[in-house]
């Protein structure tokens, strides 16, 4: 399941940390690589840095909040947020996340968007699957959430920068396909709620949806 959440971070939140960003000290990406990724990747990651810090805890505020997020991620352990930078010529080619990131199993990855797309060309976030390849590019604030099973490559920036934050979660719900299940039970019970309000109907399935949590959650 890949979707994409609109208005995770407000225009005046995307503003101050997209120019906190800018001010940060990048690294070659390629220093967290493993000897394939090194091969294929070509961009800027910030170094660990208070001013890092500091984005990182506003930014796992957001996502904390957020309820579409907690739905379709059901996080529970999250790596440290990488702020990610690629200019002209930078791409990263296709390639999966590893499977285990600082000490956590990836279940679901995200890419954060800073800039609106209009702002830079190039730099698409595609993911393969075994039909086609879709690509992405969101608005400032806006979030793409996706397995970490899939490849993915992002396309070669032309012109402008690409500034984004990119994370993993591991999930309380290892099985994607659970994870969709309770997703659309969520959407389910929230249109009753706001239709029907409290009914017979809501309290099974908000039982339905506890107990298929208690059985799946790990």
């Amino acid at each position: 399941m890949i979707i994409a959440i609109d208005d995770v971070l407000t225009p005046a939140e995307v503003a101050a940390i997209r120019a906190a960003a800018e001010d940060l000290d990048f690294a070659d990406g390629r220093e967290t690589a493993g000897p394939i990724a090194r091969t294929i990747k070509a961009n800027d990651q910030a170094r660990p840095s208070p001013e890092l810090d500091a984005i990182r805890g506003k930014v796992a505020a957001s996502l904390s909040q957020n309820q579409v997020f907690a739905s379709a991620a059901r996080p529970k352990a999250m790596t440290p947020l990488i702020v990610s930078r690629y200019r002209q010529g930078q791409t990263y080619g296709m390639h999966v996340d590893d499977a285990l990131m600082a000490g956590i199993r990836t279940d679901l990855s995200f890419t954060l968007f800073l800039c609106d797309p209009e702002t830079y060309q190039g730099g698409a976030l595609v993911i393969a699957d075994t039909a086609e390849e879709r690509a992405f590019k969101l608005s400032a604030g806006s979030l793409l959430l996706y397995p970490s099973t899939s490849l993915h490559r992002v396309e070669p920036v032309t012109d402008g920068a690409r500034i984004c934050i990119v994370g993993w979660v591991q999930s309380w719900i290892k099985d994607a396909a659970q994870r969709e299940i309770l997703f659309d039970l969520d959407r389910a019970i929230a249109d009753i709620l706001a239709r029907e309000g409290k009914s017979t109907l809501l309290d099974t399935m908000t039982k339905t949806r506890s107990n298929l949590i208690r059985m799946w959650a790990g």
